[in-house]
């Protein structure tokens, strides 16, 4: 189910909590609003629609790949750059890293890893960042 966007800065610096299986539908919503946005939106946090979950999904072309509990292991090739966030006005400056390392679940809740580099890393950061209540 396509939901509406959070822009409440106080909700969106809370910190999220550890999603479970009985969170599936989460992913399913979080997909959904992700693809209705996707001409303005290239990921998203749970707590974007008003979940305090640790869940993304990310556009990598035209798959879009949800990420359960993710946490970054390895980290390399700081540099500093500019985002926006859908739920925030403006651009902010943030330090971000070229190439990342992930621990996660898959939508299937089973564990993976993956390697990360460039925009589809920088996205990833970005919306982990949000798990943390952190605001770019």
């Amino acid at each position: 189910m396509i939901k509406n966007i959070v822009k409440d800065p106080f909700f969106l610096r809370q910190k999220s909590e550890p999603a479970t299986e009985a969170d599936a539908q989460v992913v399913e919503d979080l997909i959904d609003t992700l693809d209705a946005n996707r001409e303005r939106c290239v990921g998203m946090a749970a707590n974007m629609i008003g979940v305090k979950k640790r869940i993304i999904v990310v556009a990598m072309g035209p798959f879009l790949f949800p990420m359960i509990n993710p946490v970054i292991t390895k980290k390399s090739g700081e540099y500093q750059t500019e985002e926006s966030c859908l739920s925030l006005e403006g651009v902010r400056p943030c330090t971000r890293y070229r190439e990342i390392e992930v621990d996660y679940l898959d939508r299937d809740f089973k564990p993976q890893h993956g390697k990360y580099k460039d925009f589809i890393a920088q996205i990833i950061q970005h919306e982990i960042d949000h798990f943390e209540g952190i605001l770019i």
